[in-house]
């Protein structure tokens, strides 16, 4: 049996979107590649031709990929969440001991985003602050052996 894919209304929206892309647009365009590769002669000297077979394939295998999330998606259902509480599908903001301010939505692992704030639940620091609730103070091991400990300063479920 699938593993149960935790995600947010928006991050599931997102794949779907994705997934559609994928399956219309992107086969169009590599079936274009290909017949325009194809009209470059000898396919077996063919550099064009071998590029957008192996496109294909790697479209083809995120497309697999996208369906099997999808299918074992459980969507997070934020009418039953507990205010104050840091879970998927929050924006938590945290202080470390130097009194620095960082914000992040904790997001399921399939949607995580470092660069735009959206860390996964199976992070260092996402495990670390889940389940816990607003003012308290949660130790994080993070991969370099090191330990922080951070703050939570505010809890908000997103809409």
């Amino acid at each position: 049996m699938a593993k149960e894919v935790l995600l947010t209304q928006s991050g599931y929206d997102d794949l779907v979107k994705e997934l559609e892309y994928l399956k219309t647009e992107k086969r169009r365009e590599l079936a274009e590649k290909i017949k325009v590769a194809r009209g470059f002669g000898d396919l077996s000297e063919n550099s064009e031709y071998d590029e957008a077979k192996n496109e294909q394939g790697l479209v083809e295998q995120r497309i697999m990929e996208l369906e099997v999330t999808i299918k074992n998606a459980k969507i997070v259902d934020k009418s039953n969440m507990a205010k104050n509480v840091v879970g998927v599908g929050v924006h938590v903001v945290v202080e470390n001991e130097a009194g620095v301010e960082s914000a992040y939505d904790i997001v399921g692992s399939t949607e995580f985003d470092p660069l735009h704030g959206k860390i996964s639940e199976d992070s260092p620091v996402g495990a670390a602050l889940k389940g816990h609730k607003t003012g308290e103070t949660v130790s994080v091991d993070l991969p370099t052996g090191k330990t922080i400990h951070l703050t939570i300063k505010k809890v908000t479920i997103h809409r």
